[in-house]
């Protein structure tokens, strides 16, 4: 029989970094995550970096310059976190390819943002792969957002592993918790209440499950029409310290969401962005706190 240690023990988190001013911040929350779940922490490097040819060009232009940034990445990580399991890894491979290699063994990905072309359009190409095909719940860091703002929980009605993520991160961070759920208004001649009635009790009855594991967290229920659905994530991604979605089979929300984090040019940056890949197993956090418990 598999042990709840030796469940949480497989799962490392895995951060990529680059060349960015922000990589190293990128570090540092995968590193927290890490002591969180008391799992190891893997820092990826991709030698040379990113494509030629675009705005950015790697500063990595040798495999001795990678493999100074990995360094740097790891000293900093075992500074901050004494007798944390570090693991440093130069690959070849394109970051996208080697980081989707890593998440099949992770409990979280974490990457930071990197705008299109440096326009200011969204996601680089790198996170947007890894939205939509990581095995595991992957951060998109977008550098400096609010950390007083809540978290916001994009709310499929089920209670799933993506909810207990949301409350989990609003319990540590003591903030509030705002649910947001999608209705869809009924077939013509049907009571227009009657689609948001049943969305309203759906979302009350998963609520009630993290509200009894989660007292403390302050829950704002949200019930939007799915016409409202990119107006509202634009307004959470600049008031919010995170938002948490589950990705979904049609990947709609990664859309959104990348959309989204430079929607109004001259604003400050988005908040980051925790998206749940479709199947990826709830209690695996209660997992974690056990296997902490029973080390202490």
């Amino acid at each position: 029989m598999q042990t709840i240690a030796s469940v949480t023990e497989k799962l490392s988190v895995v951060v990529g970094v680059d060349d960015l001013p922000t990589a190293l911040h990128s570090v540092d929350i995968a590193a927290d995550e890490a002591v969180r779940l008391s799992v190891p922490l893997v820092i990826v490097h991709a030698w040379p970096g990113w494509h030629r040819g675009t705005r950015y060009r790697a500063v990595a232009a040798d495999r001795k310059d990678g493999r100074h940034l990995l360094d740097l990445a790891v000293q900093r990580a075992e500074h901050a976190h004494p007798g944390l399991p570090v693991r440093a890894e130069l690959t070849d491979d394109s970051g996208a390819k080697a980081l989707l290699e890593r998440s099949g063994q992770a409990s979280l990905l974490v990457i930071g943002h990197r705008d299109t072309a440096g326009r200011r359009l969204g996601w680089g190409p790198t996170a947007t792969y890894l939205a939509h095909h990581s095995s595991c719940p992957l951060l998109v860091h977008q550098g400096p957002a609010t950390s007083r703002g809540p978290v916001v929980l994009a709310a499929s009605g089920r209670h799933t592993a993506t909810m207990e993520l949301a409350y989990d991160f609003a319990a540590r961070t003591t903030s509030p918790l705002v649910a947001v759920h999608v209705w869809t208004a009924g077939h013509p001649g049907q009571a227009r209440d009657s689609g948001r009635g049943a969305a309203e009790r759906r979302l009350a009855d998963v609520l009630a499950v993290g509200g009894a594991r989660w007292p403390d967290v302050e829950v704002e229920r949200l019930l939007i029409n799915e016409n409202d659905i990119a107006y509202t994530v634009q307004r959470a991604m600049r008031r919010s310290r995170l938002l948490v979605a589950g990705v979904g089979h049609k990947g709609w929300t990664i859309e959104v969401a990348r959309r989204s984090t430079f929607a109004d040019v001259g604003t400050r940056q988005a908040c980051a962005v925790l998206l749940v890949p479709p199947g990826w197993p709830s209690g695996l956090l209660a997992q974690a706190a056990s296997a902490n418990t029973a080390r202490c």
